[in-house]
């Protein structure tokens, strides 16, 4: 027997992934799986057709490292047509395994032991997990949930977090768990703080398209003096309903592309050859389907956050993506999030996340949790039927 255990020290304390624990849970239970954010229809029928089209033309051996020339054009026209952003696609376009490994691949190329990097929490899971790998240092800014619904962050916490050691700031907006779209002064906070103190930002945009009436997503690399410091990542798998193809991007100026390539070659080298034509097709797709997007989305989100109210919880209306956070204490006094989400798939038949596991600082965010609206309509309702039951 192994005398000894073999997890290196950067990654105790991580454990098993919050979203396949649950993600099993709701498999052993039958329960509905409200935790994991995909989709449980799929995207276009253009799209999907692509792929099959890909792989019957012989497109299923290793493709360019840096990506297919055809989707990192497709890459580079995006950012231009949505945001008016010029990138090279030889230099400043890298196609990844999803968006995790872009920011794996960034965090790793260019973070040294004993860096810090600033992260706004909660924050998706992976975020402090690399920053680990890369022998850095998570410091954590608080998003506070307010009484209008909306999370907020102080700007003097965002300044104070600030060190010689400091030399990422990672930013996710549209933001998951919380549903939150940064505005623009607060981005212009983030901006200003970035360049008083010279630092990068890596940006985590996958939602971008998922944005409801009322907010309005500002990359930050078209802020003034931000876009030669900033990397945006993103990926089709949430705006095209392929979580499970694992096509991401990272577009940035070219040392930022090249630390994180530098990287991203030793993890998975490359992936997804006929899906990356596929994603490309989805990219040119008209204006009418990404407005739909939106819309149906925010019909899903509406339908879920009217049965969470009735059911008792306390709601923090999101301003995009898939997800709605609730405070359980109205329904269960104790404000155990992980109990409450490992009790309730038996006697709610509903799997929901903890946000604590999103939560350097775990005390903030013990109270709340995080239900997905990205299913049908009767699935929807079905899991706010049986939710209704909790509170009687």
């Amino acid at each position: 027997m192994l005398g000894r255990d073999p997890l290196t020290e950067k990654l105790k304390g991580f454990g098993t992934s919050i979203f396949a624990e649950m993600s099993a849970l709701a498999v052993e239970t039958g329960a509905i799986n409200l935790g994991q954010g995909f989709p449980d229809t799929d995207g276009p029928s253009e799209v999907l057709e692509a792929a099959v089209d890909a792989i019957r033309a012989g497109v299923n051996q290793y493709p360019p490292g840096a990506g297919t020339p055809l989707l990192r054009e497709a890459v580079a026209a995006h950012q231009r047509r949505f945001y008016g952003l010029d990138h090279d696609p030889e230099t400043e376009v890298l196609i990844t395994t999803g968006a995790t490994e872009a920011l794996a691949g960034a965090l790793l190329g260019m973070l040294d032991a004993g860096d810090e990097v600033i992260v706004f929490e909660p924050m998706f899971d992976s975020y402090a997990a690399c920053v680990a790998l890369a022998g850095a240092r998570v410091v954590p800014v608080l998003l506070r949930p307010e009484a209008d619904g909306r999370y907020r962050f102080d700007p003097d916490e965002l300044r104070a977090a600030v060190s010689e050691r400091t030399k990422l700031v990672v930013l996710n907006t549209p933001h998951n768990p919380t549903g939150k779209v940064f505005d623009a002064e607060e981005m212009a906070i983030v901006a200003s703080v970035a360049l008083e103190h010279d630092l990068i930002v890596v940006t985590d945009e996958v939602y971008e398209h998922l944005v409801f009436l009322g907010a309005t997503h500002v990359p930050m690399a078209t802020l003034p003096g931000m876009g030669e410091r900033t990397l945006t990542i993103s990926s089709g798998g949430k705006t095209f309903s392929t979580t499970g193809w694992k096509i991401g991007w990272a577009c940035g100026p070219a040392p930022l592309v090249a630390a994180t390539r530098a990287a991203k070659q030793f993890l998975t080298y490359v992936s997804g050859a006929p899906f990356q034509p596929a994603i490309a097709v989805g990219l040119g797709l008209d204006d009418a389907f990404f407005a739909g997007l939106a819309l149906d989305l925010s019909a899903k989100r509406d339908r879920l956050v009217v049965g969470l109210r009735a059911a008792g919880f306390t709601v923090y209306d999101p301003e995009a993506t898939y997800f709605t956070t609730v405070d359980i204490r109205p329904v269960e006094p104790g404000g155990d999030g992980i109990a409450f989400c490992r009790s309730l798939a038996q006697r709610g038949g509903v799997v929901a996340v903890p946000n604590q596991v999103f939560y350097e600082r775990p005390e903030h965010g013990r109270h709340l949790v995080r239900f997905a609206c990205c299913k049908g309509d009767d699935v929807l309702d079905e899991a706010v039927r049986r939710l209704a039951g909790l509170s009687r």
